[in-house]
């Protein structure tokens, strides 16, 4: 039973990590907005998923011959992309972070956590449901 949800839960977490370090990278940006010359960051990492995951990006697997097995993922050997992007703000002209974008980008980046930690949550009373139901 241990090597039916390992793989799974463990892309599982790396996600739900990932998105809580891009929370901290947006929180950083927003708490330095007053702080001049303070360059914006982000965290990309979904692309680079896609990538270790060798999914075309539509959700599908891309394998060259349909008797291909998927190569499995390695959770250990995976991290998020730090970017640094510099754009000044039109508005005062002395600092690059824009307010909107970050919320917007904190907003987006929560719903999708909640998203898949619900998710998760519902697999596991599913799989409680099921072992409390096989006992009787």
């Amino acid at each position: 039973m241990r090597g039916l949800f390992e793989e799974h839960l463990n892309v599982v977490a790396k996600v739900l990590d990932l998105r809580l370090q891009r929370q901290n990278v947006v929180m950083a940006n927003i708490a330095n907005i007053s702080t001049p010359n303070y360059k914006a960051r982000s965290l990309a990492f979904e692309d680079e998923l896609q990538d270790a995951m060798n999914q075309d990006g539509k959700g599908q697997m891309a394998r060259t011959d349909p008797r291909h097995l998927p190569t499995t993922f390695d959770v250990d050997g995976f991290q998020g992309k730090g970017a640094t992007e510099f754009k000044p703000r039109m508005i005062y002209g002395n600092d690059s972070v824009d307010l909107d974008k970050e919320m917007s980008t904190m907003a987006k980046n929560t719903l999708m956590y909640n998203a898949l930690s619900d998710i998760e949550a519902k697999d596991f009373a599913g799989l409680q449901t099921v072992i409390q139901e096989g006992g009787k």
